[in-house]
């Protein structure tokens, strides 16, 4: 089944009392039981919920995965994975990533002696410098937020493997509609469903696909223990948002393409960070492990002034100034002070992220005006 009709139909089934053909949201907290323990396969909706269930397959599906496990939000999908881990366990993790990923590794789980490792992962070699038999897993985003930085996924999974650790991929920026971790031999394959596959800024959760059963036991375990699973009514809009994902991603790849060129050429502008660009490094491993190159892309000014970033985002007319990203709207932030405060300005600094950056999220808008308003924006 190819990933279109996939899309439309993983997951999903006609409901078999009414034949209604969407999910329907089973807005219950518990279900009637015949007996003590006699039951129709669903308890309380905590442990077992029929629209999450759904989505959870559907997930699981476009990422050519066997187990899909949804919760509250992307942080609290990452949460469970690290509490698979123990004190003395070391993770691997890229140097640029989601600032609330980089504040829950940090201040969150290396006080009970995990030991994280921000290192850039752009040369595969780097990840296996640090690797030793404490290594447990290997986080890696790629594309990375908001540098868009490449990794080598088959690369860091060979290293994985040699060390027994896990191999994490945050592919939210891809989508799978982009790119498969899975197939690509990784063990965790997270989104933050809030951004593309949700798709329509109207939903707050995160998931996880996999393909082994027994860690999935165990993920699900977690999930279930500390209940931070999403709800039916947040289940049924993601489940009607991933039925356009393919059709949205190729708008979002075809304005981003569009966007990318426009700032490349403009005098104003001084570095452009989007893969498909040949100049961005790792482009060659980004055409082999992705199918496009996305919508999001970062770019910066040739003098490093943030209030001069301040006046362009709020000159936009379009594109909106907010947090979040993989919205059919366009979207502007300005990551030194929203979704990247938390790091330290050094460390921000170190990979690139001066204070004179800007993420764009393009949408699926008609691209000449968005060009318009970056033009009137940036003068």
């Amino acid at each position: 089944m190819k990933f279109g009709t996939k899309a439309v139909h993983a997951g999903v089934e006609p409901d078999p009392t009414t034949g209604a053909i969407m999910t329907p949201i089973y807005q219950t907290s518990t279900y009637v039981q015949k007996s003590p323990g006699d039951h129709k396969g669903f308890e309380y909706s905590r442990t077992q919920n029929p629209t999450r269930f759904a989505l959870q397959d559907s997930i699981a599906a476009l990422e050519n995965g066997k187990h899909g496990l949804c919760f509250a939000s992307g942080l609290a999908s990452i949460d469970a994975i690290i509490k698979l881990l123990s004190p003395g366990d070391e993770v691997i993790s890229t140097n640029d990533l989601y600032g609330g990923s980089y504040r829950m590794f940090k201040h969150v789980f290396a006080k009970y002696g995990i030991k994280f490792h921000f290192i850039s992962m752009e040369d595969s070699a780097n990840i296996e410098r640090h690797a030793n038999e404490n290594t447990k897993l290997i986080w890696i985003e790629t594309p990375t937020n908001p540098m868009l930085n490449i990794i080598d996924i088959a690369a860091a999974v060979a290293i994985g493997k040699k060390y027994g650790a896990l191999v994490g991929v945050d592919n939210t920026f891809a989508t799978p509609y982009l790119q498969r971790p899975l197939d690509l031999g990784a063990d965790i394959v997270m989104h933050s469903v809030t951004k593309y596959l949700g798709g329509h800024s109207d939903v707050v959760m995160g998931a996880l696909a996999l393909n082994d059963d027994e860690l999935n036991e165990k993920l699900a375990f977690i999930q279930n223990a500390t209940g931070g699973i999403c709800g039916p009514q947040d289940c049924f809009l993601v489940l009607r948002g991933i039925k356009t994902l393919h059709l949205r991603m190729e708008r979002h790849c075809e304005n981003g393409r569009k966007v990318a060129e426009y700032l490349v050429n403009h005098p104003k502008v001084g570095k452009v960070y989007w893969p498909g660009l040949e100049s961005h490094t790792n482009h060659d491993i980004a055409k082999n492990q992705m199918s496009d190159f996305g919508g999001m892309l970062s770019f910066t000014f040739k003098e490093d002034d943030m209030q001069e970033s301040f006046r362009v985002m709020e000159r936009f007319k379009v594109f909106a100034l907010a947090e979040s990203l993989g919205g059919v709207e366009s979207m502007v932030n300005h990551p030194a002070t929203m979704t990247h405060a938390s790091i330290p300005k050094p460390e921000r600094e170190a990979t690139g992220l001066l204070d004179s950056l800007i993420r764009l999220s393009v949408g699926i808008e008609d691209a000449d005006d968005l060009i318009t308003d970056l033009e009137q924006a940036i003068g």
